[in-house]
């Protein structure tokens, strides 16, 4: 079943299977057809995004458990909703004690049975790494800590097993084969069991089961004989020594060099990690869904809900992480079972398309989740005339000058050479290795290929390519390729340019086309494809986590998927991408907040606002400059916080401030206190991702502390008696403004072509900051009170929840009257024509398109620019065209009025809103 419309919700430990079970009513009289659900597989215990599934094949018990769940889903079909999951295929949650897959192959290295589960380089350069795994979560140095007595042996008595822990969070599974060296020779029976251990290698294949045996037999005897608990306590003992005595660790050392794991501090990821992660996330490990066990293993469960109804379609977390994403997506299709109705499930993926790249129309989905609209209908509403202007209040201001492309690929190197540097070793080491099969190319050094690897990814313009095993890359992916050789040359002109030939050989498939190349051709494509599968988190970490963060002109398009060198999106661009939506990708999703943006929608409406008004920023900055003295600050590259990072904190005020803090709130009371808290939450991460005066690896405490101190002083300390005053009158006008940006774009979020979603509480205002802010808990008590009283809403009424719209009802009201009329014509929605719309005079500032099927028309108009309209009321010449019909009426959904007659003027269209959704009847 198609969705009609979605609505996300965010499951944690605090919400669970009942709490959405009680939605369920309140979600039906909202007027979406499906809950889309955040992963409710097992997670990490306390996750707070399930992102981290230590099982796939089993729901999280912190949301409730079967029975929950099953309340859950009677409670959605009785209210005529269908269930989209949100489903996460490239990576598990490790570290801790909960992911069984993951521990195996700790206990047994490669011998382990789920050894092909995970991307392990288990043949890496560091000697002491060979058949073992990297285990990166120590706080400190390895030594310090295990001196510390931060690593423990312990004895588990109901299984049997011995397993090392860090910090009693972390278990290190004790290999068997090493049990005799725990157990020793104390006894007689002690000393018979490791016997058993230690000829465990006679029994294979069938080591694992005896080992099992083996185990039970001491927890066996464990439970039977006091005397050989104590023993084994014991012989414990003997390898946990005392915290400050280095010497009386170095049993526990020396056990610890013979496993299939090695722990190290964090920071020592960066160089040495040897299994491939979630972007630099050491306790998210990622998967090889390219093997077919593995494939089948991970969604027994998810296709048993697709086979009995449960749930309708899935959303697939970070497509571009896995080795093949269109062979993954081909899979799915072809082994997913039949549903009930016959048809094929929803399916969409998170695919972030960089400028100019579009969906592939060769994979088998329905569409993105809809970062690409989220860009696109905040485009419309920047006024791209004040580009300039921006550009110059920010120098000004900052004193920053780098172009945006120049820092994301700095912010890209530097990831490469810190977090990531471990993945561009490996994947030049495995490129010499090609190289060298040939004399042409025996000479490329493993150290010349790393520079020109890491240059070229730099330098690439999107996400990534997709060659895959057929070795025939896209026009697209060629011209990718092409692009950032030759940006790459022109950057890192010292490399010979015979390296940069021999690369794109290797990423295009080139280099294996032809038969008796020389060259291995699985090991080359392979390469090519994990140098796409590395390509893609550099540039989320560079640009997304990095370059959003420093490069600060106007805020509002640091955005996921977005550009934030282009403030122009000129109107034929908009139309144009709406009309190949309507023809390829009709039932796409659109998204406007997700649990990823960077702020919520409505900031970045408003935000948009104060794209109309330069002069007006400019002036309001030199204000607050004085009262928040940062005068004391020109010139002073020491200083904390940096004018940067100022200009940030006074942008994302002016984007967020909570509209009842609007009326000269005391500087001292509980809601200014919580909204600082929660700007000092969002400004401490822009901090740490932007890496220049502080990271998440290396936080510096001091300019923390100041920038921190700042807003506290600005919001409620000694400067917030001259700031607030000053600040309030420009807040408010920016916030109007932003209201009407605010129902433009949920207005055209509803009616465009695609499956609208709407993010948990957005149906009222969406002030929110990056996460964790915008996963705060939902009041849905009030919303469901609001949607009781909005009821019976007419023309009249929606003009004064306009009026008084800091309480968010106008928004809502447009919301339920938009979601109706999608259910009334869903035909219409789920494949109708979209066909731009012609305004005579002051075109500029209005946008217009129609949705028609068949005999069905919908027109909509919304107004652009309130500031400029509102320096420059639309004049009576400014005409909206009505399609030529045989006759009949046109009716405003949103206000009732109605219209005959073959164009509206403008100015009465907009009368009571600054938007119109016009139905035709005969």
């Amino acid at each position: 079943m198609i969705p009609r419309a979605t609505y996300r919700l965010q499951f944690t430990p605090t919400f669970g299977f009942d709490d959405a079970a009680a939605l369920a009513p309140y979600l039906a009289k909202l007027g979406v057809s499906h809950l889309y659900a955040s992963p409710y597989l097992k997670a990490r215990p306390g996750s707070t995004h399930g992102y981290d599934i230590v099982d796939h094949n089993a729901l999280n018990e912190e949301l409730g458990g079967a029975d929950a769940f099953a309340r859950m889903n009677a409670a959605l079909k009785a209210n005529g909703l269908g269930q989209i999951l949100d489903f996460v295929p490239n990576h598990m949650g490790v570290g801790g004690a909960d992911n069984p897959i993951w521990l195996d192959v700790l206990e047994w290295g490669q011998d382990s049975v789920h050894s092909g589960w995970f991307d392990i380089d288990w043949n890496p350069d560091r000697p002491d790494l060979k058949e073992a795994v990297l285990i990166p979560f120590l706080g400190e140095q390895y030594g310090a800590e295990l001196e510390a007595g931060k690593l423990q042996l312990k004895y588990d008595a109901e299984a049997g097993s011995f397993a090392v822990w860090a910090y009693d969070a972390h278990k290190l599974p004790v290999s068997p084969l090493h049990y005799a060296t725990i157990l020793g020779a104390g006894s007689r029976r002690l000393e018979r069991l490791g016997d058993e251990f230690s000829t465990l290698p006679n029994w294979r294949p069938g080591e694992h089961a005896r080992a099992e045996e083996l185990k039970r037999d001491l927890a066996d005897e464990t439970r039977r004989d006091p005397a050989f608990a104590k023993a084994i306590e014991a012989a414990v003992a003997r390898f946990n020594g005392q915290a400050g005595d280095a010497a009386s660790w170095s049993r526990l050392d020396a056990l610890i060099r013979l496993q299939h794991w090695r722990p190290a501090h964090f920071r020592v990821a960066a160089d040495d990690i040897n299994y491939r992660r979630f972007f630099n996330i050491a306790e998210l490990a990622g998967l090889r869904m390219e093997v077919p066990r593995v494939f089948d293993d991970s969604h027994r469960l998810v296709f048993s809900l697709l086979a009995d109804g449960t749930i309708d379609g899935l959303r697939i977390d970070h497509i571009d992480g896995l080795l093949d994403p269109k062979g993954y997506l081909e899979r799915l299709r072809a082994r997913a079972p039949a549903t009930p109705d016959n048809q094929p499930f929803y399916l969409v993926i998170e695919k972030i398309l960089a400028e100019h790249e579009k969906l592939r129309t060769e994979w088998p989905v329905q569409g993105t989740t809809g970062y690409e609209v989220t860009n696109l209908l905040l485009g419309v509403m920047i006024d791209a005339r004040n580009e300039t202007a921006f550009s110059r209040i920010y120098a000004n201001f900052s004193g920053e000058t780098k172009g945006f492309n120049r820092i994301l690929r700095e912010c890209k190197k530097r990831i490469m050479d810190t977090e990531m540097a471990g993945e561009l070793n490996g994947l030049a080491r495995d490129i010499v290795r090609i190289a060298m099969q040939k004399p042409a190319t025996a000479d490329f050094t493993r150290n010349l290929l790393r520079r020109a690897i890491r240059e070229i990814v730099a330098n690439f313009p999107v996400y990534r390519t997709y060659l895959d095993f057929e070795g025939e890359p896209t026009w697209f992916d060629r011209f990718t390729v092409d692009q950032a050789i030759t940006q790459a040359r022109k950057s890192e002109g010292t490399i010979d340019p015979s390296v940069y030939e021999f690369l794109r050989a290797v990423l295009t498939g080139d280099l294996v086309a032809e038969p008796r190349s020389g060259y291995s051709r699985s090991a080359a494509l392979r390469s090519a494809m994990k140098l796409q599968q590395y390509s893609g988190p550099v540039m989320a970490k560079g640009l997304e986590d990095t370059a959003f963060y420093r490069y600060n002109r106007f805020i509002a398009l640091n955005e996921v998927g977005g550009h934030p060198q282009h403030f122009e999106l000129p109107l034929d661009t908009f139309h144009k991408a709406n009309a190949e939506r309507a023809k390829l990708w009709p039932n796409s999703m659109l998204g406007t907040s997700t649990h990823d943006t960077k702020r919520g929608e409505d900031a970045r409406a408003r935000l948009a606002a104060l794209s109309e008004i330069p002069d007006e920023w400019a002036v309001q900055l030199a204000a607050w400059g004085k009262l928040l003295q940062l005068e004391e600050q020109q010139g002073d590259p020491e200083a904390a916080p940096d004018r940067n990072d100022i200009y940030a904190i006074l942008q994302t005020l002016v984007g967020t401030w909570p509209p009842e803090l609007l009326d000269a709130p005391a500087a001292g009371s509980e809601a200014m206190k919580t909204y600082a808290e929660r700007v000092k939450g969002a400004i401490t991460k822009a901090m740490r991702e932007a890496k220049v005066h502080s990271s998440w690896s290396a936080p510096n405490a001091d300019y923390e502390e100041k920038t921190l101190s700042f807003i506290d002083n600005a919001l409620t300390g000694a400067l917030a008696t001259d700031f607030l005053p000053a600040f309030l009158p420009f807040a408010r006008r920016v916030a109007e403004l932003g209201v009407q940006n605010s129902l433009v774009q949920t207005v055209l979020k509803l009616t465009l072509p695609g499956v609208p979603d709407i993010y948990q509480g957005t149906e009222l205002w969406d002030l929110s900051m990056v996460d964790p802010d915008n996963r705060r808990p939902v009041d849905f008590s009030q919303r469901e009170t609001m949607l009781g009283e909005l009821a019976a809403t007419d023309g009249n009424t929606m003009s004064s929840l306009l009026s008084d719209w800091r309480d968010g009802r106008i928004k809502l009201a447009v919301l339920v009257r938009l979601l109706k009329l999608r259910r009334d014509f869903a035909e219409l929605f789920g494949g109708g024509e979209y066909i731009p719309v012609q305004i005579e005079g002051g075109k500029e500032a209005i946008l217009g398109y129609r949705r028609r099927h068949g005999s069905t028309d919908i027109l909509v108009a919304v107004a652009r620019f309130p500031a400029r309209r509102a320096a420059n009321p639309l004049d009576i010449d400014c005409r909206i065209a009505l399609p030529e019909t045989k006759g009949g009426t046109w009716t405003d959904v949103l206000t009732g009025r109605t219209w005959d007659g073959r164009d509206i003027s403008s100015a009465d269209a907009f009368r009571h809103l600054p938007v119109a959704v016009l139905v035709r009847a005969e």
